[in-house]
């Protein structure tokens, strides 16, 4: 027999019923021992479980969904699909929604306001059992005012103290370490690039406020002019304000960009103008996009945990599916964190 195939003695695909005539148990017995519960004698389980795999019975996840009411699917939403991070993000999701039998529905809402209260209120509750919303445009009002009853796990900085769950990291402290680590390499002119005082996404305000704190304590200052705000985050906006922080009279030493792609963008303009990284100017991005690992220099970076950030907000939302199911009052919403770690690379470690 082919493995995969999942066959009964008669060719068709295995059932219950075949299950539990090879084991010589009930339908209910091997159901009990495939949905996990425990009230099953450990010699029946091994019975039944020898009997699985005989047969390389499966669970029919679309009939037991169909028995639940659930459609086995979610949605995950996200600012824009060709930032490495978001799509590293995305793979991470649907494997951990993979090992419960579930479906992802991808969604990029190119971080509008208007399309990230279209995909929190118009998906409609028949479509998806739940929805992870990675929001950067809307704020405290616009998540508040989210009507739609189908479970949703936020991603990145809470915003406001609401009924959903939340999956984040310590963007203040791993911003601190970042720049307490150029610190420590003897920088004192070290700007930043890619603060937004006027978006409602606090991640960009919580990374500022790691980068002045980590100044304060060494009994620093930002340099004049060195606190570069972008509209966007990509290569380009990197570039762009790398180039103004060269047109400086004094330029700084070292620069924190608030993600990858702005500081692989400043890495090309130095390059261009022939400044030394890390000799003059050390660079630190964050979120360990893989692109940052070839780049020549390689990038020093904060790397988030992506792999536990996905694996618990699929658990978190699978948690609300049940007790949506349930008909139990909902439990106060959740704050999760996931650590980080500083990797050290050539962007600002001086080779031998």
């Amino acid at each position: 027999m082919v493995r995969g195939a999942h066959r009964s003695p008669q060719g068709r695909p295995a059932r219950l019923r075949d299950v539990a005539a090879l084991a010589g148990v009930s339908v209910k017995t091997v159901s009990n021992v495939v949905n996990g519960y425990t009230h099953v004698s450990a010699d029946t389980r091994a019975k039944v479980a020898a009997a699985l795999a005989e047969l390389e019975y499966r669970p029919n996840a679309a009939a037991r969904n169909l028995r639940s009411g659930r459609s086995g699917i979610i949605a995950l939403a996200v600012p824009e699909l060709d930032f490495p991070y978001f799509a590293e993000l995305a793979r991470h999701v649907v494997q951990a929604a993979r090992e419960r039998d579930w479906t992802v529905l991808v969604d990029q809402t190119d971080g509008e306001a208007g399309r990230e209260r279209e995909v929190m209120n118009g998906l409609g509750t028949h479509v998806i059992d739940g929805l992870i919303l990675s929001p950067l445009a809307s704020g405290r009002e616009a998540l508040s005012a989210r009507r739609d009853p189908t479970p949703m796990v936020l991603l990145g900085e809470r915003v406001y103290d609401g009924p959903d769950d939340h999956v984040a990291i310590d963007n203040v402290a791993a911003a601190r370490a970042a720049v307490t680590h150029l610190v420590e390499l003897g920088r004192t002119r070290i700007a930043t690039i890619g603060e937004q005082p006027d978006s409602p996404s606090g991640t960009a305000r919580l990374r500022a406020q790691g980068y002045a704190a980590a100044l304060q304590a060494a009994g620093l200052r930002p340099p004049r002019g060195g606190r570069i705000p972008t509209v966007g985050y990509h290569r380009a906006d990197g570039a762009a304000a790398m180039a103004r922080l060269l047109e400086q009279a004094r330029p700084p030493d070292a620069v924190f960009c608030f993600n990858d792609l702005l500081a692989l963008g400043a890495l090309r303009v130095l390059h261009e103008r022939g400044v030394r990284v890390p000799e003059d100017i050390a660079v630190v991005g964050f979120d360990d996009i893989e692109d940052g690992r070839y780049c020549s220099p390689s990038l020093t970076t904060v790397r988030p945990d992506k792999p536990e950030l996905a694996r618990l907000a699929v658990q978190l939302l699978a948690a609300r599916i049940t007790e949506r199911g349930s008909g139990e009052a909902p439990a106060p919403p959740r704050e999760l964190r996931v650590d980080f770690e500083l990797v050290v690379r050539e962007s600002t470690r001086r080779q031998p």
